[in-house]
């Protein structure tokens, strides 16, 4: 069983900044794609950030500008840098990764949170004015 553990989440004032972490450090195979997904109460989860195996990304227009996923120098690491956030903004946060998948895959805007097999607990992001 895969755990993966999230961290960074809490309450900030409308263009203020925070980061997430996600990692599975037992985990003894690299993960081809990562990435973060949120979710509102009686909405569907959107992916908004994936980054493959090599370090390249992919952003949902919503956070486009604003965010950036990078890797860390731990095995299945990664970080969520959030700037400029906006009320909108306001989810929980899931960690989700792929075992095995094509690099263009990762990288479009195909992937649906069915697509991925390993999640994190969710970390709440609240943005207030």
């Amino acid at each position: 069983q895969v755990q993966m553990v999230e961290s960074g989440g809490g309450s900030v004032q409308t263009g203020g900044s925070l980061r997430l972490s996600c990692g599975a450090p037992r985990y003894s195979h690299d993960f081809s794609c990562m990435g973060w997904f949120r979710q509102v109460p009686g909405e569907e989860r959107e992916g908004i950030a994936r980054i493959t195996r090599e370090g390249s990304t992919f952003y949902a227009d919503s956070v486009k500008g604003r965010f950036t996923l990078s890797k860390g120098d731990a095995k299945n690491t990664i970080y969520l840098q959030m700037n400029s956030l906006k009320s909108e903004d306001t989810a929980m946060y899931y960690c989700a990764a792929v075992l095995t998948s094509f690099t263009s895959w990762c990288l479009s805007p195909s992937p649906e949170s069915d697509d991925f097999s390993y999640w994190g607990p969710g970390t709440q992001v609240t943005v207030s004015s």
